[in-house]
């Protein structure tokens, strides 16, 4: 979204006077790439940006949950540092109560933060935002009651991620049985419709959010929707790393839309991947386009 003088004016005074209020950083221990010592360091970042009232919670896999939860209801500002499942249920958590949020790069993929900021280290992401922050709106979507900013995987093709979280982390059996499961489920198709347009089959449906697509600029009133057949299945699943990516767009056998909503049924429950997280769906699904689905602060310069 390009921002006139007198708007970007505004975000960042709106952005200041947040910060000048009661601001929590949460941060998830449990998370693989949250380094010893993270909370002396950003402790240290907000001394230098002059946020010395900045209050950090440490928590670990049990306790994350409702660390957030008291960060988002005694907070203007919620900082977190975390995978993506504790980011996406934090930004969803302030875009419903209507807080500002600061998700920070903590986890493997950083699906979100990385949309937002580049794929920085989190303390550098932390000190920019906090020496020249602004406001910035961020769509998405929402299937049941989750929500998501970046890519949804819909469909059998997702089940792999359960494979291949197995193999990355040398679990080589579970890796074998879980493989068995997706091959058991890969014929499984889903019935769609995108949009208002006719319903259809498919062995998978992907729906990808302005944040990060390159079809869509980033204020577009719309998600943008594919449905492929078996034989584009198969490549769907690097989706969920590189949405970003449009050759896949031009295969004969997906189907596009720009889209407010997509309808889903299958036989059975619906495997997802919602920015980067499994996901555990019904039989039947609707995906409703969220143009206000929170607001983050970001630097109003972005890093290159």
């Amino acid at each position: 979204m390009i921002k006139t003088t007198s708007t970007t004016t505004r975000s960042a005074r709106t952005a200041r006077t947040a910060l000048a209020g009661p601001v929590t950083a949460v941060l998830n221990t449990a998370s693989g790439s949250v380094e010893p010592g993270a909370a002396a360091r950003m402790k240290a970042i907000f001394k230098d940006a002059g946020l010395d009232h900045a209050r950090i919670v440490e928590a670990g896999a049990d306790d994350i949950e409702a660390a957030v939860a008291e960060a988002v209801a005694s907070a203007g500002v919620i900082v977190v540092l975390g995978g993506d499942g504790t980011i996406r249920t934090a930004a969803g958590s302030c875009g419903r109560c209507r807080k500002l949020i600061i998700p920070l790069p903590g986890g493997t993929m950083n699906m979100l933060p990385h949309a937002l900021y580049g794929a920085h280290p989190w303390a550098q992401v932390l000190a920019d935002t906090l020496a020249a922050p602004m406001v910035r709106t961020v769509s998405g979507g929402r299937i049941g009651d989750q929500t998501f900013y970046c890519a949804a995987i819909l469909g059998a093709p997702s089940l792999w991620a359960d494979a291949r979280e197995a193999v990355r982390h040398g679990h080589l059996i579970e890796a074998v049985k879980r493989s068995a499961v997706a091959i058991e489920h890969s014929g499984e198709p889903l019935q769609y419709r995108l949009g208002e347009g006719p319903e259809g089959q498919a062995q998978a449906v992907a729906v990808i959010c302005p944040l990060v697509s390159s079809a869509l600029s980033s204020d577009a009133p719309a998600l943008e929707a594919a449905a492929l057949d078996p034989e584009a299945a198969t490549g769907l699943f690097s989706l969920a790393y590189h949405a970003v990516f449009d050759d896949w767009r031009n295969d004969p056998s997906v189907s596009l839309a720009r889209v407010r909503q997509v309808d889903l049924r299958a036989p059975g429950r619906i495997p997802a991947i919602l920015d980067g997280e499994k996901a555990h769906l019904g039989r039947r699904g609707r995906v409703t386009f969220l143009p206000r689905a929170f607001r983050a602060l970001v630097p109003a310069k972005a890093r290159p």
